[in-house]
This record gives structure tokens, sequence and C-alpha cells, in this order.
């Protein structure tokens, strides 16, 4: 009798009858979440430009989209950003297209800071690479010649040693 009971619950199941009564989601319910919202660019953005809100909007994508390579899938992680190449109007945002600003640029003349238990030594050094905000860069002592590792702070400044 069990194993009839149970046959009958599993045909009412496969024939839909939990939708019917309101026991399953129905699929006006998955309607709603067959689509995604990606962030967009509503203006070209070229290299180098920072990345604004206003320079963005959401746009509505099936969850069955794909890319051709991993795309960005909210709007703050790329506001304050940079672009690394032309990002255009209503195109979802790669990935790999977006950078950190950068704080100090290659070649630059920069301030570097030594500081260690109340002593500070200061001194002008070249980076030799662009870093952005708490990066380790290597830097050129312009007094010494020395190349030394330093860590990018958010004024713009190396700090070298004490890491």
């Amino acid at each position: 009798m069990r194993s009839l009971l149970r046959r009958f619950l599993l045909l009412l199941a496969l024939l839909g009858f939990p939708v019917a009564l309101g026991l399953a989601p129905s699929p006006a319910a998955f309607a709603a979440t067959d689509e995604m919202m990606l962030p967009v660019p509503t203006v070209t953005i070229y290299p180098g430009d920072t990345i604004k809100e206003s320079m963005l909007r959401l746009q509505a994508y099936p969850t069955t989209y794909r890319a051709r390579a991993a795309v960005i899938d909210a709007p703050m992680a790329i506001v304050g950003r940079t672009a690394r190449r032309m990002l255009l109007p209503g195109e979802p945002v790669p990935v790999n297209a977006v950078d950190d600003p950068r704080l100090v640029s290659r070649g630059t003349p920069t301030q570097m800071v030594f500081e260690e238990n109340g002593l500070v030594i200061t001194a002008v050094g070249a980076p030799l690479q662009n870093g952005g905000l708490g990066e380790t860069i290597r830097v050129r002592n312009t007094d010494t010649n020395r190349i030394v590792l330093g860590t990018v702070m958010a004024d713009g400044r190396i700090k070298i040693g004490g890491f």
C-alpha cells in the first residue's frame, strides 16, 4: 500500500501537481531571475581615464550570456579605477581592462622615506616601475644610484625599510 502511495505522489509531482497547488515555484518566479545586471559605460572611456560613477549604468543580460573574457559585475568594482584600454558604451567591462590608479610613475622623481624608532630619513628616488597604493616597487636612490625596494603610500611617497 505504501509503495502504491509513493508511486502516486511521484506521478503527481512529475505531472506538475505541486506547481498547481503553489507548493513549488511557478515559471513566473523564474522569469525574474533569468537575467543579470552588468555595469556598462555610457560614454567612451579612453586609456588612462579615471572611471566615475556617472560614466556607468546597469544593463540587463540573460544569465546565459557568456562574454569572451571575465567581466566585472558590480559598479563599485570599477569606480575610481583607471581604464587600461578603450571601453565602449553599452559593452560589459572585462576584468583585465581596468587597473588601480597609479600614484607613482616610472622615472618621475619621488620622495623616499625611511622611518624607524623615531628616526626619519628622506631622499629623492627614481621609481623603476609604476606603482599603486600598497605595491612594492623598485626605486633607484638618485644620490647613491642604489636600487632599493619600497612600498607606495597614499600620498605618493615611497616607504623604504620597516616592512
